[in-house]
């Protein structure tokens, strides 16, 4: 696996790469996480299985978005603190531009998608999140323990579908790792290069609490709405786990009730949010962008769609020292075992609810999803291709004959 290189033409180079799946990654975090694998692990060897899924397992631990976080931390491994801004800049801002451009009524994303085409792009999801879990499986279930971890992490995920369940079972499979997976030979730890001290990591990690606790207090003191905005943004970017659609009652309570955003703005944003790609959390900038009260347009979505995002940052840049510490011990290799066993099983129940039941109605949805498959699995089409073609698929499938 080569070196990463923490020029300013890497963090480039990330920016390019993160571009292109930001403007075709759709079908939501676990249809991401999936796109991030084959860019990440198969396709450009940036870093290897277990090394990614150890980020994916951190990612779950953490509140806020998590295939977001899990860029942020492919880009501060590969060029820094450039990389992960890079990282970030371009696979959220493709969406939450187009939702502000939505927001302030020069584009309407609703009408400018048809169903079909829509439909198409919500089929390729089922693909990539099925190959994901098969290559996955394959490198991380092996052996009879860890299979039996996967598989009731995912009957348990699908009988209690809640993102607090989701973070019980990953600490109930790294317990289980720890006591069936300590005398089992593990495979050699896969280093990340994470340029961040732990020193750093700490000082983050403390200026993420600081304004979790000093922001809703600077927003009583002070009578700009742009702090209100700040505060309840990045309360809603600290506080969720699972991110994605848990997010929505959060900023529903936090823009709608005040009547900052009208309920039927807030419903048409949301729409409008299931037709673009990229993170859902660009949602905060639609939100932003049509405010009723100042700040709002351009100016209230960029302090929307930055301060819904920063504690991920926080998170991650904080987090990753110690967790790479963690990483090397041999006991926490057995924790970490039993705990990538389990996102396997998340994953697993995520590709039928709701990958699958959302995008699977008959028999055309189910044909064009093995073709999907096929093409990613053994055809080796590059998974934008796809993207594109199942999207072409459903539009012309959709057309009346």
């Amino acid at each position: 696996m080569p070196e990463p290189d923490h020029d300013h033409r890497s963090a480039w180079r990330v920016f390019l790469v993160f571009l292109r799946l930001g403007l075709t990654s759709f079908g939501g975090p676990v249809a991401h996480l999936g796109y991030f694998r084959d860019e990440f692990v198969t396709r450009r060897r940036w870093l290897g299985e277990r090394a990614y899924a150890d980020l994916v397992a951190l990612a779950q631990f953490l509140p806020g978005p998590a295939s977001s976080q899990v860029g942020l931390a492919v880009g501060l491994s590969r060029a820094g603190y450039a990389g992960a801004f890079a990282a970030w800049a371009g696979f959220t801002l493709p969406s939450a531009i187009a939702l502000m451009f939505f927001a302030t009524g020069v584009a309407s994303l609703g009408a400018s998608i048809p169903y079909g085409a829509l439909q198409g792009l919500k089929v390729v999801a089922v693909a990539v999140v099925a190959q994901a879990v098969w290559g996955m499986a394959h490198s991380l279930c092996k052996g009879r323990a860890r299979l039996s971890i996967m598989a009731l992490a995912a009957g348990v995920a699908l009988s209690l579908p809640s993102s607090w369940t989701q973070v019980g079972v990953i600490a109930a499979a790294g317990l289980a790792g720890l006591t069936l997976l300590k005398q089992v030979p593990l495979l050699a730890h896969e280093p990340l290069s994470i340029p961040v001290s732990r020193r750093a990591g700490a000082s983050w990690l403390a200026l993420f609490v600081v304004l979790l606790l000093a922001l809703p207090i600077a927003a009583q003191l002070a009578s700009s709405r742009a702090v209100a905005m700040v505060d309840a943004f990045y309360r809603a970017g600290s506080l969720v786990f699972g991110g994605g659609h848990v997010v929505l009652p959060l900023l529903q309570t936090e823009v709608v009730a005040p009547g900052w955003v009208g309920s039927e703005a807030f419903i048409a944003g949301y729409g409008a949010a299931q037709a673009v790609p990229g993170p859902l959390f660009t949602f905060a900038a639609f939100l932003g962008a049509s405010m009723n009260v100042e700040p709002s347009g351009w100016t209230g979505g960029t302090i929307a769609l930055v301060a819904i995002f920063v504690p991920a940052f926080l998170l991650v840049a904080g987090a990753l020292p110690f967790w790479e510490g963690l990483r090397r011990s041999t006991r926490m290799r057995a924790v970490i075992a039993g705990i990538n066993a389990a996102v396997v099983g998340l994953l697993l129940a995520a590709l039928y609810r709701p990958v699958s039941t959302s995008a699977i109605h008959g028999p055309g949805d189910v044909v064009l999803a093995a073709l999907a498959l096929a093409a990613l699995m053994y055809w080796k089409l590059p998974p934008w291709l796809v993207v594109v073609g199942c999207g072409a698929a459903g539009w012309l499938c959709s057309r009346p004959t």
